[in-house]
């Protein structure tokens, strides 16, 4: 279980607990987290002081805290604020948060340093915790819903076939990024993914 020796990163994917809302678009962030920990041999365990499941891996010899918040969506920040306590992370620059979003077709992936929250409640709430927007997102599409659907309706939705499917290869290439980011930092991650068609 995660200890309390300072690690170099935060990687936290966004999105809400339990069965029922499981491989939706709003929880690509959480899939990505569960890759991760596959691909890390992390076993992410719940902390209730933390409010989160957690773990502690090693991503290129780095130590790095892997977490999916246990508060819902809008809440998030309450889990990425006791985390960053916690493990001394104190640095927005070394929080990495990913997430689904709305503004990005599906298919595409984007990284962004600071800036504007577009909307989401969990990135809002984030930053509310945080007291300052300067963490890193990795953004995975998820596209507009269609016609006159709300946003809300959309998100907690599982994707048809078509689009679980490209779902997957961007939390695949979420994963990638993440790597990237700790490898190289964020600014070499950007420049390799950001410039993609």
């Amino acid at each position: 279980m995660a200890g309390d020796t300072p690690a170099d990163w935060l990687i936290v994917g966004l999105g809400n607990p339990g069965k029922e809302y499981a491989h939706t678009r709003h929880n690509a962030g959480a899939d990505t987290i569960a890759l991760l920990a596959k691909r890390h041999g992390a076993k992410l365990k719940m902390s209730t002081k933390e409010r989160s499941v957690v773990d502690v891996t090693r991503i290129h010899n780095t130590r790095v805290v892997l977490a999916f918040p246990q508060t819902y969506m809008n809440e998030s920040g309450v889990s990425v604020s006791l985390l960053a306590k916690r493990h001394n992370v104190d640095d927005a620059t070394r929080i990495v948060i990913v997430h689904d979003e709305l503004d990005l077709e599906v298919g595409r992936l984007k990284l962004k340093e600071g800036g504007g929250l577009a909307g989401n409640n969990g990135l809002k709430s984030v930053k509310q915790h945080l007291h300052t927007d300067g963490f890193l997102r990795v953004r995975i599409g998820i596209g507009k819903p269609p016609g006159k659907q709300q946003g809300a309706n959309h998100v907690l939705k599982k994707p048809g076939k078509a689009e679980a499917e490209a779902l997957a290869v961007s939390i695949e290439e979420a994963a990638d990024a993440v790597e990237l980011i700790v490898a190289q930092g964020m600014a070499a991650a950007m420049n390799a993914v950001n410039t993609r068609d």
